[in-house]
């Protein structure tokens, strides 16, 4: 499809169903996206960091399926916590705390979900207007009036090639703009998982940690680099004032009392900030130890959330039920240097007939060199109305 006939889509099938008034909400409203990974635990940061700085930060999110994790049942796994809220909840929090996440409701963009189900059998899921006018609709009936877009690249992400990550960025960035919402696109590294975790309660406490200043580096940059682009959005700042917010709301915890304020604004346990003894625990934790001595040389995003969602912490199906507590912890990153036989995963489980395929799944994903390297790069490119600009 053209330009033209791409937007006349996407906006036919935001207004296919409930669109979500967020007039009665002051300030300018920003919302974020990720095309989905493994370890992508970005929104539990960013949204509180945004909402600390003063920019309300509305949201509907989804659920994970497949390899990909979903914010949905990484939130769900706290407990008590609910996504499940009416249109006059979900402004309440916004406007009160300045931050709300809800799944996304039965008649969000009804049409963009029939279509879905047509791809899915005539082969045109890959289609790239078809992807853009999909995610977009949902984000134009989203009702913020600013967008970020995180496109993820690598073997852990529905894009695999910077190539086909620009064109999508590009394309949803037209769109955006075309359906009146200022648009940025970020390109961002998903060939290893992101952070440390992978799985949904520990996705939860990792982010509880960054927001104490102690989570994983790779996450704190990615986290850093679009809350600030976020900043700089909805205020019109310059980048360096945007930063010394984003920092200054992580270094005097204001970003960590917003996340525990949105806890308990949508009935979960703001205990567990403290306490994360209070998630559900797995019954089995098991120890991969490494075969080779050397350097980790790769971790292939997707084997590692596949065999994340065998030990319980992802969904093959819709209906399929997911164990909050499953999951794999990464204790050594691409890069990083190994000896023989040390610990480099832990495995969580309820499944103890699942460990034996889940070793072997977890030895395909990872590889190993003599040769030390440098750290990956996060952010590959930012791509706005002008176009795109390469980051490495």
């Amino acid at each position: 499809m053209n330009a033209d006939e791409t937007a006349h889509l996407t906006l036919a099938m935001a207004d296919s169903g409930d669109r979500f008034d967020l007039s009665s909400v002051k300030g300018v409203k920003v919302d974020k996206h990720s095309t989905g990974g493994v370890g992508d635990k970005t929104t539990l940061i960013v949204a509180p960091v945004v909402a600390a700085c003063g920019i309300p930060f509305a949201k509907m999110s989804g659920r994970g399926l497949g390899h990909t994790g979903g914010t949905i049942d990484k939130l769900e796994s706290i407990p008590g916590f609910t996504t499940e809220l009416t249109t006059a909840q979900f402004l309440e929090n916004v406007n009160n705390i300045g931050v709300s996440i809800a799944g996304q409701t039965g008649n969000i963009a009804p049409a963009d979900k029939k279509l879905y189900s047509l791809r899915d059998v005539t082969a045109t899921v890959n289609c790239l207007p078809l992807i853009a006018s999909s995610i977009m609709s949902k984000k134009i009936a989203g009702g913020a009036d600013k967008i970020l877009l995180d496109v993820k690249t690598g073997s852990g992400s529905f894009m695999r090639t910077m190539e086909e990550s620009i064109a999508l960025a590009k394309e949803m960035v037209r769109l955006g703009e075309d359906l009146g919402k200022e648009t940025i696109a970020m390109v961002t590294d998903m060939e290893q998982p992101l952070g440390n975790a992978v799985g949904n309660s520990i996705e939860v406490i990792e982010a509880i940690e960054s927001l104490k200043g102690r989570g994983p580096q790779d996450l704190k940059n990615i986290c850093i680099n679009i809350a600030v682009s976020i900043v700089i959005m909805a205020l019109g700042c310059r980048e360096i004032e945007a930063k010394s917010m984003v920092l200054n709301a992580l270094s005097d915890k204001k970003a960590l009392l917003k996340f525990k304020e949105l806890i308990t604004a949508q009935g979960g346990d703001p205990g567990i900030i403290d306490d994360y003894s209070l998630f559900k625990q797995p019954v089995i934790t098991y120890n991969y130890h490494a075969p080779f001595g050397g350097y980790i040389n790769s971790m292939a995003a997707d084997k590692i959330g596949a065999a994340a969602m065998l030990l319980g912490a992802g969904r093959d199906k819709k209906e399929d039920r997911i164990d909050s507590s499953a999951g794999i912890y990464l204790r050594k990153k691409t890069g990083d240097p190994v000896e023989k036989d040390e610990i480099i995963a832990s495995f969580y489980t309820d499944k103890k007939d699942v460990i034996d395929q889940v070793v072997e799944m977890f030895g395909l994903a990872v590889s190993y060199t003599n040769q030390a390297q440098g750290p990956r790069p996060m952010i590959l490119a930012k791509v706005d109305k002008n176009g795109s600009i390469l980051c490495t």
